[in-house]
């Protein structure tokens, strides 16, 4: 397998901007692919914004951030990504849209492309199988905002060969972000440990254990984290923890898996979180105060 040298990111999106950002950065020619102009004009707008405001905190410079932006490509087709060495898939948490996309870069792509999929929750073994290359296909799950978290999961199928994998990992580390190595079981390492845990936070503001600043003080006091469980669900967004929280419990069946009735009701009432103005905390004030009449 040749070196790496251009990589294709299908959605730009919050995710998808950030993957193709930190690409472009590490010295890769980027193609960027959205469904629509209007939609790709809007994820490159958001890269050029976020370096722009590193040229204006003295990041970097002003010929960096040309140089950056001139390795970004935007297409609205699959079939440009043909010439792609590896193909990163950031659409939504939808099998049967994730089988479009592989179905059509499959025919697209030759043989030497690795697929990868930024998926948080569903089984790369399952997309892989969507595909004729299912020896080149990983999962690479970065976390948000990518562009600052050092994070990449790099998963690995029972049919990734060995070869494909530490491709994956070295990729990883050549974006300066720190590669940890997991299996394909639901959830990986980061969301198999961390979604009991938020999930168990709103079982305490449920039950009557604590308030939800209590519970957010008291984990980020006693424990030494950078933000409460709630404060991370808002920023998480709830409608994206409830969707992976029923994968995981679908896939495990285990009750620290199962979306709790307050967080049902929520994601019902429209309370996302920071990207709706209204979750555990109301945001349309500063500070952002605790939602009342939740519990």
């Amino acid at each position: 397998m040749g070196q790496l040298s251009t990589v294709g990111v299908v959605g730009c999106g919050l995710m998808g901007s950030g993957i193709a950002q930190v690409c472009a950065e590490a010295g890769y020619r980027v193609l960027v692919r959205e469904v629509s102009d209007e939609l790709l004009k809007k994820g490159l707008g958001k890269i050029e914004s976020f370096l722009a405001k590193g040229v204006e905190k003295g990041k970097l410079t002003a010929e960096r951030k040309a140089e950056v932006l001139g390795r970004l490509e935007g297409t609205t087709t699959l079939e440009t990504l043909a010439g792609c060495d590896l193909v990163i898939e950031v659409v939504v948490e939808s099998l049967a849209a994730k089988r479009e996309v592989y179905q059509a870069l499959d025919a697209a792509c030759p043989s030497h492309t690795i697929f990868a999929s930024n998926t948080s929750s569903l089984s790369i073994t399952e997309m892989a199988a969507f595909t004729k290359r299912a020896d080149r296909f990983v999962g690479l799950h970065f976390f948000n905002p990518v562009p600052l978290m050092k994070l990449v999961e790099v998963v690995r199928s029972p049919l990734t060969s060995e070869e494909s994998f530490e491709t994956a990992v070295a990729f990883a580390k050549s974006l300066g972000k720190t590669p940890i190595r997991a299996g394909d079981k639901t959830g990986f390492i980061v969301n198999r440990l961390l979604v009991p845990y938020l999930l168990d936070a709103i079982r305490a503001v449920e039950e009557g254990v604590g308030s939800i600043a209590d519970v957010d003080e008291g984990m980020r006091l006693g424990c030494g984290h950078p933000m409460g469980p709630l404060t991370l669900l808002d920023f998480v967004g709830l409608d994206t923890t409830y969707s992976i929280a029923n994968i995981m419990f679908d896939e495990f069946r285990e009750k620290r898996f199962a979306p709790p009735p307050l967080l049902k009701r929520m994601v019902q009432a429209g309370l996302y979180g920071r990207k709706s103005g209204k979750g555990f905390y109301d945001y349309s004030q500063e500070p952002p105060r605790p939602m009342a009449g939740l519990a």
